[in-house]
């Protein structure tokens, strides 16, 4: 895989240089928005990524920062255009409104902690499609549109580039979702995708009782580039939390070997959903 970042992880960077640049020049938000005409809560969400550079912008923060050096300002602008490419996910940008997908896209490494419903990259279509269904989502053809969006999203796993190593509480193996010949398929394959040499699958066993970390699912996306650090995405019940400080980061990485710690392992856990599908069948 390519190590040239995407335009998710270039956005992440100009807001960290364009933060960087207000800092050096000893500027506030505010006294910058003062100068460029705008709110300063548009300096901030510039500064923070969520919100895009227009290239006339890009020039102008500049010249209020006071770069003068050439090379710089050429590579400042050049990373501006590159934010600004859309990748594939900006099909269901109305649906997927948060930054994950692309960083999702990006990411060399991904560990996930899930707690009740099996992880978006390994499912299946047919249970993807029942859970969404039981959401807020009522329209089948955003039902759809959304199960496709993520079915895109698995076409990463398994090819070089990606490593993906993923902790499911038992209850997300035995919850059934779609009835019991879509859980039995979902099980089999989750057997299928533990097989390929990048995927790694452990089930945290009920037998195993409470856990150091126990808490809501996250999960951690690591980059190719030195420069893009990790990122730690958390589900709650009101949305999505993105945390980014190192030590943030090093408290959910340290959770995650918890869980790994306490679960079955690999192979002991290719044996657990085997009996999960049993189960099913026998039900």
């Amino acid at each position: 895989m390519s190590t040239e970042p995407g335009p998710t992880l270039r956005k992440k960077r100009l807001a960290a240089e364009f933060r960087r640049m207000r800092e050096a020049a000893g500027l506030t938000c505010e006294e910058v928005a003062e100068r460029l005409l705008v709110s300063a809560s548009k300096i901030s969400r510039i500064e923070t990524g969520h919100r895009g550079v227009s290239l006339r912008d890009a020039r102008d923060l500049m010249d209020i920062y006071g770069v003068t050096d050439k090379r710089q300002r050429e590579a400042t602008m050049e990373l501006a255009r590159e934010a600004r490419r859309r990748g594939w996910w900006s099909a269901y940008s109305d649906l997927l409104p948060g930054p994950y997908i692309g960083l999702e896209s990006e990411a060399s490494s991904i560990c996930n902690y899930q707690t009740l419903t099996v992880p978006g990259l390994l499912q299946i279509e047919e249970y993807a499609q029942a859970v969404i269904g039981t959401g807020l989502v009522v329209e089948e053809a955003e039902v759809a549109r959304r199960t496709a969006a993520r079915m895109r999203r698995q076409e990463r796993l398994g090819a070089p580039g990606l490593a993906f190593w993923a902790v499911l509480d038992e209850a997300a193996v035995r919850r059934p979702v779609g009835g019991s010949d879509v859980m039995v398929r979902q099980l089999d394959h989750l057997i299928a995708m533990a097989r390929l040499p990048a995927v790694t699958i452990q089930v945290l066993p009920f037998a195993a009782g409470a856990y150091p970390s126990m808490g809501w699912p996250f999960v951690i996306l690591s980059f190719p580039d030195q420069l893009d650090h990790d990122v730690v995405m958390v589900e709650n019940s009101v949305g999505e939390l993105y945390l980014e400080k190192s030590s943030e980061v090093e408290r959910f990485r340290t959770g995650f070997e918890h869980f790994r710690a306490a679960a079955l392992s690999p192979a002991d856990t290719l044996t657990l959903l085997r009996e999960a599908a049993r189960d099913v069948l026998e039900c």
